[in-house]
């Protein structure tokens, strides 16, 4: 279970690896993009929200030293909920599938050569 640090408090929200390291990516862009939002989540003691913005510190701390590998579509549900003005609201025990692998096939065609006089 993962960690999002919230300011400079001891404010910690617990959430699992995989949904943070999907949270990372929205929360930076936007931020980056010097845009505000909302997030809100529910867990035992009922409703949650905080208001991110780039003034406010935040540290994301995972369990495991391995990077998740992202599903492209979460991601960018992720970020067009978060422009909403619901803002992100997110389901802890969301369990975000794993990206549809896209088949490689090899390049034909191609370029054709310029020939070139002996």
């Amino acid at each position: 279970m993962g960690q999002l640090h919230y300011g400079n408090s001891d404010t910690r929200i617990e959430i699992p690896d995989r949904l943070l390291a999907h949270l990372k990516v929205v929360i930076a862009t936007k931020l980056r993009r010097n845009e505000s939002f909302m997030m809100s989540w529910t867990n035992d003691e009922g409703r949650s929200s905080i208001w991110l913005q780039p003034s406010i510190p935040l540290r994301f701390v995972f369990d495991t030293a391995d990077m998740e590998v992202l599903n492209p579509q979460a991601v960018r549900d992720m970020a067009n909920a978060a422009t909403s003005s619901a803002g992100l609201i997110v389901a802890l025990d969301e369990d975000i599938p794993e990206a549809p692998q896209r088949e490689l096939r090899p390049v034909t065609g191609g370029v054709p050569r310029l020939k070139v006089p002996a």
